[in-house]
């Protein structure tokens, strides 16, 4: 697998899944533009700030990127901690905002958007994630939130769940329509900067419980390789689907 002559947008790259994508992603001789809103700790080719809850940030940040890009990650978030109206805001809504913006500028390219073990309950709610996935922007996609109000104890759940569906529905069109693959991932806890943050949101008897049933948590350059897969050509004829990463835990649910 190769990337060379790529260039890739890697949202949320100054710290974990995202920074490690993009410092494997520059090794596989990507060029590699990395968007936060905090300053980023690794070599970057070029860096755009930009505040992910705020559609007029991210159109400005799209101004700043080239005319022409062959890849997106989508590895921006965070926690369930946060209000329910910035989880909204940066881990759906915003994700959705930035990959629409750029679908004329990637024709032929790939999507990856960085989803989690945790939306694996996404059939439950299939209605409720479609109607969402069928807002058509940033603005009524708040609406429909604030007519269909989601609870905060359960809120990263159910926008994880939310960017699954969209990233097959979306993803299917995006694939017939202009050529461009859309994937999620879907890993399990990460040793990253905000891991502290999950366990206080799910709650230390249910990772205790969890624990017993895993190897460890993964570690970010164990879930870059596959995100950076998805980027590329080997992955040609793969869209639509939530790859598990995150070392067995979706087989405990079969």
């Amino acid at each position: 697998m190769t990337l060379n002559g790529k260039t890739l947008v890697i949202t949320g790259a100054a710290s974990g899944i995202g920074a490690e994508t993009a410092r494997l992603a520059r090794f596989q001789g990507a060029t590699v533009i990395g968007m936060d809103r905090n300053d980023p700790m690794i070599t970057l080719d070029e860096f755009v700030n930009v505040d992910m809850a705020v559609p007029d940030a991210i159109d400005t940040a799209v101004a700043a990127l080239p005319d022409r890009i062959d890849g997106l990650v989508n590895a921006a978030g965070v926690s369930g901690l946060a209000d329910c109206d910035l989880v909204a805001r940066v881990n759906y809504l915003g994700l959705r905002h930035l990959t629409e913006a750029l679908v004329p500028r990637l024709k032929g390219g790939a999507v990856v958007n960085v989803a989690s073990i945790l939306g694996v309950d996404w059939p439950a709610r299939l209605g409720a994630h479609r109607a969402l996935s069928e807002t058509q922007d940033f603005a009524s996609g708040l609406g429909w939130l604030a007519a269909n109000p989601v609870p905060q104890e359960t809120c990263y759940q159910y926008f994880k769940e939310a960017l699954i569906v969209w990233t097959k529905k979306r993803g299917y069109r995006l694939f017939m329509d202009h050529d461009i693959r859309m994937n999620a991932v879907a890993p399990g806890p990460v040793m990253t900067p905000i891991l502290g943050e999950f366990v206080q949101m799910l709650g230390e008897e249910r990772v205790a419980a969890d624990a017993e049933n895993i190897k460890r948590p993964a570690i970010a350059d164990e879930v870059a390789p596959p995100i950076l897969f998805l980027c590329s050509d080997a992955a040609r004829w793969v869209t639509g689907i939530s790859l598990p990463v995150d070392g067995g835990i979706d087989a405990l649910y079969t």
